[in-house]
C-alpha cells in the first residue's frame, strides 16, 4: 500500500513537498540525493542542532532562519546539514535522552508558519531579538500555547485536516502509544512511568483503553503536536534537498528509560518486570572524558528477545528516520558489537562487563528488509576488532576528530589526515568537544609546536587551519560545528559529558551568516573539490 502526504512550504515559496511512504517495501536509496552512490564522492556539511538557529522567540525553531540558514548553507556550497536528534527531550534538555525514539521536539515549532497555516494567531508569536542563550523553559511555555490554539483550530472544516487524518494513520504504529504516554505522564505531574499506577505501568489494556475515552482531547493534542512538527520539518528538509543539502540525523544506540519505547516494549529491555526498573545500565568505561567513565542510566536491551522477534523494533526504528532523514549517523556504533554493561545500584561506570551484541546477524536482516541504507558510523575511542570489521563488512564511514589527532602517537595517531581512508568522515571536533579554538587556547606548547610542525608553517591560526586539514583531506566526508566555522571560544561549547548541567544551549547570532563568511568558506570548498554547484548554476 502506498499513501502519499501533501504539505505546502509557505515562507512565501509556492513549494510543494511529497512525502512517499512505502509500506512493506525496501527503502529505496539509491536516489541522487544518497551522497554514497557513484559520482558524488567529496562533500563537506555543517553540524548545528535546531534548536542552536537564531530568532526572535527562546529557542531556535523550524521557521524562516532554518531556512535562511539553508540558504546560507548553499550559496556556501555545503552539501550536509548534520541535525543531530530532534526528539522532545527531558529534564537535562539533551537530545540524547528524548522521551521517544520518533517522536518530534515541538519545542522547534515556528509560530510564523502556524498563523500562515491558519493554526493560530498572530498575537500569539512573540517579536523581538534572540536570546543569547536556549531558554528551555520558554520554549515549552511557547510550544504547549502553539499546540493548544492549534487544537482548537484543526477542525473537520479546516484545509489541513485531511492530511491531519492521513498522518494519523500512517503514523499510528508509535504515534498511539507516544500520545498515550505523554498524555499519561502529563497526569501524573511528569512523573517516570514506573512510579504510575500498577495498571498504567503495566499497560493494562483495559484500564488504559477506559482512560482514553476519558481523556480523548487530552491525546488527541499530543498527535496534533507531532503533525505540526512532522509538517514542518519535512518542509525543511525538502526545501533543503532541493538545494542539493543532505539532512544527517542520528540514531542514539541507547533510549532513554523514561521513554514511550521502554514503556511500550519492556520485554526488549533488560529490566526486572517485578520493580520496573533496570538490571543493566548502560554506559562507557572510563575514557578519554571521563576518568570514571560515564553511567549514562539507560536501560541494556534484552537481544534474545529482540532477535526472537528478528529485530522488528529496530527495524521499524531506522525505517521511520530513513523517511525523515538522508543520512543515519549511528550514536555509539560500538554497541552493536558489544556493549559496556552497569549492575544496578552502581554510582560509576567503572564496575561494568562487556557483553556481545547481536553484530552481522542484525545488519543483515536490516538490510533485508530496507536495503543498503546510508549509515555513518561513530566508531569513537578504543574500539575492538570486531567494531571495525562490523564497520567494514557494511561498508559504513567512520569518524576521525582532529582534536584527538595530536598527542603522544605521533605519525601513527590514526586521527592524523595522513592515515585515513576515503571512505570516512572526518569532524573538528563535535557536539561532545569543546569548540576547537578553546581547546587550542589550552593546548601545551609541545602540542602547538607538533601541530605546526605537521601543517609546516611557524604559527597555529585558528580555525581556519584546522577547516583547511579537515577539508583538504582524503575524507569522503568533512563536517565542522558551526561554532567552529565562526571561530567561537568556550561559550560556543553545545554538550559536556557526564555533565548534566549548562549544556544544549548554544545560540546563534542573527549576523553570523554574512555574505563574507560564505565567500570564504565556499572558495575553500571549492579548493579542494567539496563544493556543491547548484542545478541553476549559482
Amino acid at each position: 500500500m502506498e499513501r502519499v502526504l501533501g504539505f505546502v512550504i509557505l515562507d512565501s515559496r509556492a513549494f510543494v513537498l511529497e512525502a512517499i511512504i512505502n509500506k512493506g517495501k525496501k527503502m529505496n536509496t539509491e536516489s541522487n540525493l544518497d551522497p554514497n552512490s557513484e559520482g558524488m564522492d567529496r562533500f563537506a556539511g555543517v553540524l548545528l542542532h535546531p534548536s542552536s538557529l537564531p530568532g526572535s522567540g527562546p529557542i531556535g525553531t523550524l521557521g524562516k532562519e532554518a531556512f535562511r540558514f539553508v540558504d546560507f548553507l548553499a550559496r556556501s556550497g555545503f552539501g550536509i546539514w548534520q541535525v543531530l536528534p530532534l526528539g522532545p527531550t527531558g529534564e537535562t534538555h539533551s537530545p540524547y535522552a528524548t522521551f521517544s525514539s520518533t517522536a518530534g521536539n515541538t519545542q522547534l515549532l515556528d509560530g510564523e508558519q502556524l498563523v500562515q497555516d491558519g493554526l493560530i494567531a498572530p498575537h500569539l508569536v512573540k517579536s523581538g531579538n534572540s536570546a543569547s542563550r536556549v531558554d528551555f523553559a520558554g520554549a515549552t511555555i511557547q510550544s504547549r500555547k502553539y499546540i493548544a490554539a492549534a487544537a482548537d483550530a484543526l477542525v473537520v472544516d479546516h484545509p489541513l485536516y485531511p492530511d491531519f487524518l492521513a498522518f494519523l494513520g500512517d503514523q499510528a504504529g508509535w504515534l498511539n502509544d507516544f500520545a498515550l504516554f505523554m498524555a499519561l505522564k502529563e497526569k501524573h505531574a511528569g512523573a517516570h512511568w514506573s512510579e504510575w499506577e500498577t495498571p498504567y505501568r503495566t499497560r493494562d489494556a483495559q484500564a488504559l483503553k477506559i482512560w482514553v475515552q476519558e481523556n480523548q482531547e487530552v491525546v488527541k493534542i499530543q498527535k496534533i503536536g507531532q503533525y505540526l512538527f512532522y509538517r514542518q520539518w519535512l518542509a525543511l528538509k525538502a526545501y533543503a534537498n532541493a538545494r542539493q543539502i543532505r539532512i544527517v540525523g542520528d540514531v542514539p544506540f541507547y533510549v532513554a528509560f523514561d521513554s514511550a519505547d521502554v514503556w511500550t516494549h519492556p520485554e526488549y529491555f533488560a529490566l526486572d518486570l517485578t520493580t520496573h526498573r533496570p538490571r543493566l545500565m548502560a554506559g562507557v568505561p572510563p575514557d578519554y572524558f571521563s576518568t570514571t567513565g560515564q553511567l549514562w542510566g539507560n536501560p541494556c536491551y534484552d537481544w534474545e528477545n529482540i532477535a526472537r522477534d528478528n529485530y522488528s523494533w529496530w527495524v521499524e526504528r531506522f525505517r521511520r528516520l530513513n523517511e525523515v532523514v538522508d543520512i543515519v549517523r549511528v550514536d555509539h556504533f560500538r554497541g552493536f558489537d558489544e556493549y559496556w554493561a552497569v549492575g544496578e545500584g552502581e554510582t560509576t561506570a567503572i564496575n561494568g562487563t562487556w557483553l556481545k551484541s547481536p553484530g552481522n546477524s542484525f545488519f543483515k536482516v536490516l538490510e533485508r528488509e530496507l536495503g543498503h541504507l546510508p549509515i555513518w558510523a561513530e566508531d569513537l575511542g578504543l574500539m575492538s576488532d570486531g567494531v571495525g570489521k562490523l564497520r567494514d563488512d557494511f561498508n559504513f564511514p567512520g569518524m576521525k576528530i582532529l582534536q584527538f589527532a595530536f598527542d603522544d602517537q605521533g605519525a601513527s595517531n590514526p586521527y592524523l589526515p595522513h592515515n585515513y581512508i576515503h571512505n570516512c568522515v572526518v569532524y573538528s571536533g563535535t557536539h561532545d568537544n569543546d569548540t576547537t579554538c578553546h581547546w587550542a587556547s589550552e593546548l601545551s606548547k609541545e602540542q602547538i609546536a607538533q601541530i605546526n610542525d605537521y601543517l609546516g608553517k611557524p604559527a597555529l591560526e585558528l580555525p581556519g587551519d584546522f577547516l583547511r586539514m579537515g577539508i583538504s583531506s582524503v575524507a569522503r566526508f568533512a563536517v565542522f560545528p558551526l561554532q567552529d566555522l565562526l571561530g567561537l571560544g568556550g561559550e560556543g561549547r553545545m554538550n559536556v559529558p557526564g555533565h548534566e548541567e549548562g549544556n544544549w544551549g548554544y545560540r546563534a547570532n542573527e549576523d553570523d551568516f554574512d555574505q563574507d563568511l560564505e565567500r570564504e568558506l565556499g572558495q575553500l570548498l571549492a579548493t579542494y573539490g567539496r563544493r556543491v554547484t547548484f542545478k541553476d548554476g549559482r
